[in-house]
C-alpha cells in the first residue's frame, strides 16, 4: 500500500490559503453574530445598510456592485431591510428599470448603533495580530480581493 504522504505529495489542506481563509472567516462570522446579535443584522445586511447611509441614495444594482453581492443576494438583503423599514425603495426617475434606495430615519439610527459594534468586531477579529501585522494583513486582503 502506498503511504498517504506519497499519494498527497506532501500536500496538507490545513496549510492552504482557502482552508486558512475559511477558518478566519468562520471566526470573524462567529464574532459578528455574537456582537451584532442585539441589532439583528447579518453581515450582508450591515454592509448594504452602511453603504446606503453613506451614499444617501443608490441604485440597487450599484449597491450590489459596491457591496460585492450578486443580484439575487442584494435583492433579498434589500427586501429584508425594506421590510424592517430601514430602507426605502423607489423607481429611479431617470431610469424606470432601476430601483433607487435611500435610508429611513430608523436605518440611519441603526447604523449609528451598529458602527461602534462593527469596530468592536474588527478589533476582536484582529486581536491576535500586532499593529504592523494588522496593517499588513488588511493590505494583503485588499490585494487578493
Amino acid at each position: 500500500m502506498v503511504e498517504t504522504y506519497e499519494i498527497l505529495g506532501g500536500y496538507s489542506v490545513e496549510l492552504q490559503a482557502g482552508f486558512l481563509l475559511r477558518r478566519a472567516h468562520q471566526r470573524h462570522t462567529a464574532l459578528f453574530q455574537d456582537i451584532m446579535a442585539p441589532l439583528d443584522l447579518t453581515p450582508t445586511q450591515f454592509t448594504a445598510l452602511v453603504k446606503v447611509v453613506e451614499l444617501g441614495r443608490v441604485t440597487q444594482n450599484h449597491l450590489g456592485r459596491l457591496a460585492a453581492m450578486d443580484p439575487a443576494t442584494v435583492q433579498g438583503v434589500v427586501r429584508r431591510l425594506v421590510d424592517r423599514s430601514l430602507l426605502l425603495r423607489a423607481p429611479d426617475p431617470a431610469d424606470r428599470r432601476s430601483t433607487v434606495l435611500s435610508p429611513t430615519e430608523g436605518g440611519v439610527a441603526l447604523v449609528r448603533r451598529a458602527v461602534p459594534l462593527a469596530r468592536e468586531i474588527t478589533e476582536a477579529t484582529l486581536a491576535p495580530l500586532n499593529a504592523d501585522e494588522r496593517d499588513a494583513f488588511l493590505n494583503l486582503l485588499r490585494r487578493i480581493g
